[in-house]
């Protein structure tokens, strides 16, 4: 047990609100501050990317009993489905049977988080700006403006999970031997709909993570329980093909008439969209530490922002919070050895699936549709299947699994190596399920050879 805390978080997103949550349930008074207005009272923004709940998010959600209630919002997606011009419609499974990940609209879940905070006990105040904080008093000052009067909150502990560009990071940035990147990818997004048939149905299957891979660019798509689809287009800022280039509706339309002809019939609807929404921009943000003294600490994004395309981002910031209560179990009221091994334990892993994702967009937009790729994926699950406990492929060691990050990365890396020289033998494309290719992979792996 943990003597009764007054701890501010700032930031009323996911991880703040699941943060909320725990520290409610370990006994302390919560706080959470939020600059923008209730989302539960608002339309959404349209510049959302719907979520992927993989295991690490759903072991998060179990320890502290949500995991049946959020279940209840999401959809299990088993496997990709790609759709390749000139192509027929092929699939690509995750996982083992029974491996999926999960597809929650990040708005209902969002709302869903608050309001179980509120029902947990914690306390709201949105619209409510936070302008300074002394980070040495753990103290807050919210107002209208810079300029206006400021209101002083204390506080014994803050929490910083105000997002990719946190107020309670920016204040820490200017403390001496502060470590801070930002990286922005030349890539942009803009949120799409594909609107439910007339009698609620879905109009693809919705069981499926839905990919059009375009080299530089594609379009993903992910089911909605209402029968809708949120797709979200990522695409250079400039460029021949690029969201600068699309400026009127003739473009759009030939546009989507060129590279998605499968979805033609809601061309209008992706066109109404593409004029409407925003086009939003992606970055990688690391920095260290994640702490001041025993007052502050970063979570979630405002640690450890990364681009969306290994579907991590929430499942790495709800595991940020399971991993922190470890060490609030292991060491009681010692806030400063809490805060000191939670960034420890954490830091190289946000650093790894940092690289994962950007690794992912690679991937999902040029790879999927390559034939040796495909081919490398099939050789890798049908020897995986033999020797589970030799090769565990990387998407599943990040996705269905919680090892670290770190370790899927350096692990990921040895295996991608042994591949390689997999590809490399002869008559590899008519051979790949032969003995011979099985040894030799045993044989790179180090491993015995018992076939």
């Amino acid at each position: 047990m943990q003597q009764s805390k007054n701890i501010a978080i700032v930031g009323s997103g996911l991880v703040g609100s699941l943060l909320a949550v725990y520290l409610r349930k370990a006994g302390h008074q919560v706080t959470i501050f939020d600059r923008r207005p209730d989302v539960r009272k608002v339309e959404f923004s349209g510049r959302s990317i719907n979520l992927a709940m993989s295991n690490r998010g759903w072991s998060a959600l179990r320890r502290i009993g949500l995991e049946e209630e959020i279940r209840k919002l999401a959809l299990p997606l088993d496997k990709r489905a790609m759709h390749v011009n000139d192509k027929p419609l092929y699939f690509q499974k995750y996982g083992k049977e029974g491996e999926a990940i999960y597809s929650i609209s990040r708005g209902i879940l969002n709302r869903k988080m608050i309001d179980l905070a509120e029902e947990a006990g914690a306390v709201f105040k949105f619209e409510e700006k936070v302008w300074d904080i002394d980070l040495k008093q753990a103290t807050i000052y919210t107002g209208d403006s810079e300029t206006t009067p400021w209101t002083e909150y204390k506080f014994d502990l803050i929490f910083g999970a105000d997002g990719a560009f946190s107020r309670v990071r920016h204040k820490m940035q200017r403390q001496s031997r502060f470590n801070y990147s930002q990286h922005f990818i030349d890539v942009a997004y803009k949120e799409l709909t594909i609107p439910a048939n007339p009698d609620g149905s879905h109009k693809l299957d919705n069981a499926s993570f839905h990919i059009w891979p375009r080299g530089k660019f594609m379009l993903i798509a992910m089911p909605n329980l209402d029968g809708s689809f949120t797709c979200t287009l990522f695409m250079p800022f400039e460029g021949e093909v690029s969201f600068e280039s699309i400026d009127t509706e003739v473009k759009a339309e030939s546009f989507f008439e060129k590279y998605f002809p499968d979805i033609k019939e809601d061309i209008a609807n992706l066109k109404k969209d593409f004029f409407k929404n925003p086009t939003s921009a992606m970055v990688t943000i690391k920095c260290f530490p994640w702490r001041y003294d025993d007052k502050v600490a970063l979570i979630g994004d405002s640690a450890h922002a990364i681009v969306p395309f290994y579907g991590q981002g929430m499942n790495a910031g709800f595991e940020d919070i399971s991993v922190l209560f470890d060490k609030m179990e292991a060491h009681g009221d010692d806030w400063d050895k809490i805060f000191s091994e939670y960034q420890i334990a954490r830091k190289p892993n946000g650093d790894a699936i940092a690289e994962l994702s950007y690794r992912n967009f690679i991937e999902m937009s040029s790879k999927t549709a390559n034939p040796m790729f495909l081919l490398q994926k099939k050789i890798e699950k049908k020897f995986a299947e033999n020797h589970p406990e030799a090769w565990v492929p990387l998407y599943s060691r990040v996705t269905f699994s919680d090892h670290s990050y770190a370790e899927a990365l350096k692990i990921g890396d040895k295996q991608e190596r042994i591949m390689a020289e997999v590809l490399q033998m002869p008559d590899i494309e008519s051979n790949w399920d032969s003995p011979e290719v099985e040894e030799r992979i045993l044989e790179l792996l180090g491993e015995k050879v018992t076939v």
